[in-house]
């Protein structure tokens, strides 16, 4: 058996947690699984594993081992990859990261279509309001709203991203209409806690970025739930405008403030900086780039 074969053989003992797991998924013996990572240990003149008989453990020199044998075979399987993605179709199984409200509420006909229009591309999609390392967990892509500051990774721009601060007309009635954000402290207000500042609600006033503490009876971690609310007259809601758009054009919602929002932010499908980018993740960046830039034709974002 060749080096970078023993060398999988040992990554795959670590991430299965045993000889007897590994030996399993690779379709070999627990024996000739053991052999390989004992003549690995041979070549280099190193123990990496600790063995008992009940666990094993990495020896210090086996926890450096296997973060340079990882990044030497991801590479080279990106670059096989690449190879054979060249004039073929994309394929394979596409992990994607996204914010729960954006994909509850707005991303999930995408990923849908996007299925449909790839037959041959599964998609594990992980729905969760926290800010995932796309490479220590194994993610392809993910999508994120954000002031884009990670020279990290590559990003595409899919589409400036506008919150908007409405209300149902009979919460407008009852409650009055803010003239000014500072305003909205002393009226009820909707808070989706998916977001970061979900407490302090943050605007641009005279070309500075002001926070506005605002409170209200419903705090909810859906969007949907938070628009449900706004529709039945119970406060001001903010919330991205795409999740919204319908409801305002209908008028069973009313947009305000709009002059006071902050700008700069917008939606992003971002994924490792690889020298050779996967068939399946290009073809994903360039459907998203497309689905995005119609629904900014028909005004659905902005």
């Amino acid at each position: 058996m060749d080096t970078l074969s023993r060398m999988r053989c040992f990554l795959k003992v670590v991430d299965a947690g045993g000889f007897s797991a590994a030996a399993r998924e690779l379709g070999r013996s627990k024996a000739l699984v053991s052999k390989y990572v004992g003549e690995l240990e041979d070549e280099l003149g190193a123990r990496l594993l600790n063995r008992t008989t009940r666990q094993i453990s990495m020896t210090e020199v086996g926890h450096a081992f296997y973060k340079e044998a990882n990044d030497i075979l991801t590479r080279i399987d990106d670059l096989k990859a690449s190879i054979q993605n060249t004039h073929q179709q994309a394929r394979g199984t596409l992990r994607v990261s996204a914010p729960r409200s954006m994909g509850d509420d707005f991303l999930n006909p995408a990923i849908m279509a996007f299925l449909v229009a790839e037959p041959e591309i599964s998609i594990d999609l992980r729905l969760e309001d926290r800010f995932v390392d796309l490479v220590e967990e194994g993610f392809d892509a993910a999508i994120r709203v954000t002031e884009l500051t990670d020279s990290s990774l590559i990003a595409r721009k899919l589409a400036p991203f506008r919150g908007v601060v409405c209300a149902s007309p009979a919460a407008i009635a009852r409650f009055g209409r803010p003239a000014h954000p500072q305003d909205l402290a002393d009226l009820p207000c909707i808070i989706d806690n998916n977001y970061r500042f979900r407490n302090n609600w943050q605007f641009q006033v005279d070309g500075s970025r002001i926070n506005v503490p605002v409170k209200g009876r419903v705090e909810v971690n859906s969007a949907q739930a938070a628009r449900v609310a706004a529709l039945e007259g119970l406060g001001f809601l903010r919330t991205p405008y795409a999740f919204v758009h319908k409801e305002i054009t209908e008028g069973r919602l009313e947009q305000m403030l709009s002059d006071f929002h902050p700008d700069g932010q917008a939606i992003y499908v971002v994924y490792p900086h690889r020298r050779h980018l996967s068939g399946k993740v290009r073809t994903f960046v360039d459907f998203l780039g497309e689905w995005f830039a119609e629904k900014r034709r028909r005004g659905e974002v902005c």
